[in-house]
C-alpha cells in the first residue's frame, strides 16, 4: 500500500486557516479531525499489508505524524519534516507521541516538538524518521519499485511481523518471546510458510499467495 501527496506537499498538516475562522468550537472540531486521522492510522498499523509512505515534499503537523505512522517511508531529496504544532499552542496528534519517541528517543522527540526544527529529507535519515531518500525525479519509481516487490512477498508473516514489532515496545522479553512463538507456530499453518520452505528445500523461488 502506498501513500503520497496529490500536490507539491506531502501533508502540510490541518488547515490552521479553517481553526481561526471556528475558534467558537475549535475543541470540537479538532476532537472531530483527530477522530478520522487516528482511526486510519489504526487501520494501517493494524493491516497486515506494508504502509509505504512517499514523501513528495514537506511534511508538517499532522502530515508529520501520519508520514511516521508508514512501515516504510520513502523521501524526496526536496522533502522537509517539521512538528510545528507549538507553532500554534496544539499537543502532538496523528500518533507522533507514540512513534517519534520510538523512532528517535525522548530526548529528539522533545527537541522536534518545542523547537519545531525542520529536519531535511537527509536529516530525517540520518536520525531514523525515513527508510530511504532518493532524487526527486526516481521517487514514483523507486516506490512503485519497492511496493511490487513487497506485493509479492508473504502478506501474512508480514502482517504477523508488524504485530510483534509494535508489541515489542512495552512487552517483557519472555512475553515477546512468547508472542514470537505463538505467531511462527501460526505462521507454519499457513500455505505460504510451507510452499515457502518446500521452494526453499528444493532450491526455487517461493510464490506467495497471502494464505
Amino acid at each position: 500500500m502506498v501513500i503520497t501527496g496529490a500536490g507539491k506537499a506531502f501533508c502540510a498538516g490541518g488547515d490552521v486557516k479553517d481553526f481561526a475562522d471556528n475558534l467558537p468550537r475549535i475543541g470540537a472540531l479538532v476532537k472531530e479531525l483527530t477522530t478520522y486521522l487516528h482511526g486510519t492510522v489504526s487501520r494501517l498499523a493494524r493491516s497486515d499489508k506494508p504502509v509505504i509512505m512517499a514523501v513528495n515534499g514537506v511534511a508538517a503537523g499532522g502530515g508529520f505524524s501520519f508520514a511516521l505512522s508508514g512501515d516504510l517511508v520513502i523521501a524526496a531529496e526536496s522533502a522537509r519534516f517539521t512538528m510545528a504544532y507549538s507553532k500554534i499552542a496544539a499537543t502532538p496528534d496523528g500518533s507522533s507521541s507514540y512513534f517519534l519517541p520510538r523512532l528517535v528517543g525522548l530526548r529528539r522527540a522533545m527537541e522536534l516538538y518545542f523547537t519545531n526544527r525542520v529536519l531535511s529529507a537527509r536529516e530525517a535519515l540520518e536520525w531514523g524518521l525515513v527508510t530511504r531518500v532518493v532524487p526527486d525525479a526516481e521517487l514514483a519509481n523507486a516506490v512503485h519499485a519497492l511496493a511490487r516487490e513487497l506485493a509479492q512477498g508473504p502478506s501474512k508473516a508480514f502482517g504477523g511481523a508488524k504485530r510483534l514489532f509494535h508489541h515489542s515496545t512495552w512487552e517483557s522479553l519472555e512475553t515477546q518471546m512468547e508472542l514470537e512463538a505463538q505467531a511462527i507456530a501460526a505462521s507454519g499453518r499457513t500455505e505460504d510458510f510451507k510452499g515457502g520452505v518446500t521452494a526453499f528445500a528444493n532450491k526455487k523461488q517461493a510464490t506467495f499467495h497471502g494464505r
